[in-house]
């Protein structure tokens, strides 16, 4: 019965796209105004809207078709409303400018909304000054990709998010940029969709920001000098592989929070210039292989309730600190990784070191329980006080040590961030 129902219902929609034809929307034609276009169109019609500027909203999309831009076309909210509204599936939105949403702190306003559909797709549209650029809700099987997303951020409470996703599965985010917005993109109960190739920089809070989200991946993107990086919380299975964490500096910024995470996988990324890399607490059974720390302030702050961790292959160079801990007992392993600070020596040649790395500092326990000493920072008295701690060590946790230390820099399997490509149609 239910094969039989599945076949109908693909006849069906074969037949709809078979009967489809165009429908041509803007000045000096029958449809000057982009809704009445789409109260004429029949399901997988085509519409085109010529080039013009449409102070026109809210606009809904209640039927399954395409709504292309042919040439320029800018769709301003004027600031008094949602620009577009998708409640239907098997939608395609492509070529647009859409400007100036309403901004109310009730409802979340968006420039294009997407609400319980699936198989949308939205691509090569520029999204600017809308209070949420675009949302996604209740969603599934849809792609977002090649957008361009700018908000007019004045406070966190005013602005919403680039990308946000709501409740939604198997999703695509592909290839946008996103900045000036409160968090460049949103996941809040989605699973098994994929973020490929964004550049998210310069956003109020977040690069992306993750809660109660299982089984996504996220690869080869670049979060730039946003409030903090990413933030992954309360959620498991999530791949984060290639990506570019930089310049994200602040008295509580990060490249990567990791809170209450559990079973994932951190490869192949370059942190660099942040003020932490990467910032873990309740975190477990997280793997974090062949990464590369450089010139951030910490490039691992693990807190002691982080238990069953591995970290092995990575490179750590040209940070203030290593690693850092608030407890005296750690519960993960540190294996084969390059230390630049490592003064060992490898007799037999076999590319491990022949003692032991420390990578916990003296001084960084005292910073983490006084925080204030870190101006002392360049001072002789600190040096001094790490030699001491290398010859014998007191202080420094007993259990996190790297037992081989690799003695040069662990060469990337990968070459995090490919080229990303944003507006190229």
């Amino acid at each position: 019965m239910i094969k039989l129902i599945s076949t109908l219902l693909l006849i069906m929609l074969a037949h709809f796209k078979m009967q489809a034809t165009v429908i041509e929307c803007g000045e000096n034609t029958k449809f000057p105004s982009i809704q009445q276009a789409l109260n004429a169109a029949l399901p997988f019609d085509t519409i085109e809207v010529l080039s013009g500027y449409y102070k026109q909203g809210n606009i809904f999309i209640e039927k399954s078709l395409s709504l292309f831009a042919k040439g320029e076309v800018v769709i301003d909210g004027e600031f008094k409303c949602e620009v577009i509204t998708v409640k239907s599936s098997h939608v395609h939105i492509k070529g647009f400018h859409i400007k100036n949403s309403s901004n109310l702190s009730s409802i979340d306003i968006a420039g294009i909304k997407v609400l319980a559909s699936h198989h949308v797709i939205i691509e090569y549209n520029q999204v600017e000054k809308c209070s949420f650029g675009i949302y996604l809700s209740n969603t599934k099987h849809c792609i977002v990709k090649h957008n361009i997303i700018s908000g007019n951020v004045l406070a966190e409470t005013n602005i919403g998010n680039g990308i946000h996703c709501w409740k939604a599965d198997s999703n695509e985010i592909e290839n946008n940029e996103i900045t000036n917005q409160r968090d460049g993109i949103y996941f809040e109960f989605v699973t098994n969709t994929t973020i490929n190739k964004n550049f998210s920089h310069h956003n109020l809070r977040y690069g992306l920001h993750f809660m109660f989200s299982h089984s996504n991946t996220y690869t080869a993107n670049k979060f730039s000098k946003n409030g903090a990086g990413v933030a992954v919380m309360y959620s498991h299975h999530v791949t984060m592989k290639n990506n570019l964490f930089d310049y994200n500096w602040g008295a509580s910024s990060y490249g990567l929070l990791l809170k209450d995470i559990n079973d994932s996988d951190i490869s192949g990324n370059i942190f660099s210039y942040n003020s932490a890399a990467i910032y873990m607490e309740g975190s477990n059974r997280v793997n974090m292989r062949n990464n590369t720390f450089s010139n951030n302030g910490w490039a691992l702050r693990m807190q002691a309730s982080c238990v069953d961790n591995i970290i092995e292959y990575n490179n750590f160079i040209g940070n203030t600190f290593d690693v850092s801990t608030n407890g005296e007992t750690q519960l993960s392993n540190f294996n084969a990784n390059y230390w630049d600070k490592y003064e060992g020596y490898d007799l037999n040649r076999d590319g491990e070191g022949d003692i032991p790395y420390r990578p916990v500092s003296l001084f960084s326990v005292i910073v983490e329980q006084l925080p204030p000493s870190l101006l002392l920072i360049r001072s002789f008295m600190v040096y001094l006080l790490d030699k001491a701690e290398k010859i014998i060590p007191s202080l420094t946790p007993e259990y996190l040590i790297d037992n081989k230390p690799i003695i040069k820099m662990i060469e990337a399997e990968n070459q995090p961030v490919a080229s990303i490509n944003i507006n190229k149609k």
